[in-house]
């Protein structure tokens, strides 16, 4: 999102951005592979942070979702306050935030579903791109109407009133503060209003309720881009900022997690500032090698992917990457034998990825939203 105007500024963003996708590319399958090759617990206890954990807990396969998000929000000022800046007026922004977040939803809808006609019971209408469109879209509203001052006071109020809600609240038949999978008030609402099909029948990890701690998430992602382009704090301060924050922000959320766990699936107030705060540390850790100290080559990698992170998503529903890579190149894999084939194979795989994302890059043609 806003690719082209944050790389002017910031290599570290593109980066960054490159550095989440590559992992939805498919480079956690390398460490799946390792595991399966090798039975070492090393490798099993890596590949294992490349799962989710089936309901409370935290892998770092959890932090790659938020932190687009994140990432999205950090482009804001870049992006939506430059708008502003140059004279457009709020309402002509409005819309086109308005624009992005439904066009973000209806892709959602057609990674899940495809293009075919179905019944609506069918289709699941809750995805990826869907709660990114949506908390982009309402954490942009409030950043266009509110003072940061205003948008701290937004963070703070969403975390602790989405904990509120949980703590004093249920499904029928469940006690206030139920938080399993069936009981807790989010799924309810969702097995109660929303549309189509949930992705695990009584729950979607990507449901309604969520929606509004993941707008925190992109909220906090807009402080982080203007505090980024406060010409009076140095680049080191900023860096180190943002480092400090991070800290603070992961100590609270397991504290929180005590009482209120650190959950993906309900995007939990203390999830947000696990997320949020690896989020800061990761972004201070690229700024500052990027960005300060001007070491951008090695860099270049994640660039070429996160200029079209959208477009590499988008592909997985209609190209078939898998053949692909194996047209191409399923001789190495040959070559490579058992028990270390699958794992050659998940890095061409990702390599193939790559080179097409490549030619893009050179050709100029991003998909953008």
């Amino acid at each position: 999102m806003a690719e082209n105007l944050t790389s002017q500024r910031l290599y570290s963003l593109d980066a960054l951005r490159g550095f989440d996708m590559f992992w939805i590319m498919g480079a956690d399958a390398i460490f799946h592979e390792m595991a399966k090759a090798t039975n070492a617990p090393f490798w099993q206890t890596l590949a294992s942070q490349f799962s989710h954990p089936d309901w409370n807990g935290f892998h770092f396969y959890d932090l790659i979702f938020p932190l687009f998000l994140f990432i999205a929000g950090v482009a804001t000022p870049y992006s939506v306050g430059r708008e502003l800046e140059k004279g457009k007026t709020k309402q002509q922004v409005l819309w086109r935030v308005v624009k992005r977040g439904l066009i973000l939803v209806i892709l959602g809808i057609i990674y899940n579903n495809g293009l075919k006609i179905e019944p609506v019971s069918q289709i699941r209408f809750g995805s990826v791109l869907g709660r990114i469109g949506l908390a982009y879209m309402f954490a942009n509203i409030i950043y266009i109407y509110s003072t940061y001052r205003t948008q701290i006071i937004w963070f703070v109020g969403i975390l602790i009133g989405y904990w509120l809600m949980f703590k004093f609240t249920a499904a029928p038949g469940f006690p206030h503060g139920d938080l399993t999978m069936e009981g807790n008030f989010a799924s309810y609402i969702d097995r109660l209003v929303l549309p189509g099909r949930l992705y695990l029948g009584i729950h979607d990890p990507e449901g309604l309720m969520g929606n509004i701690p993941a707008t925190a998430t992109g909220l906090l992602g807009i402080l982080t881009g203007q505090l980024l382009k406060n010409s009076s704090y140095t680049k080191q301060r900023k860096a180190a900022l943002m480092a400090g924050v991070g800290a603070v922000s992961i100590i609270i959320a397991l504290i929180w997690n005590l009482d209120f766990p650190i959950n993906k699936n309900l995007w939990t107030s203390s999830f947000v500032l696990m997320v949020g705060g690896i989020s800061l540390l990761l972004l201070s850790l690229f700024y500052y090698i990027i960005d300060i100290l001007g070491y951008k080559k090695w860099a270049f990698f994640f660039k070429v992917i996160g200029m079209n992170s959208i477009l590499i998503y988008m592909s997985g529903r209609f190209i078939n990457w898998e053949y692909s890579t194996n047209a191409f190149l399923g001789w190495v894999g040959q070559l490579i034998g058992d028990p270390y084939n699958a794992v050659v194979m998940a890095i061409c795989y990702v390599m193939v990825k790559w080179v097409f994302l490549y030619f893009m890059y050179k050709k100029k043609i991003f998909l953008r939203v």
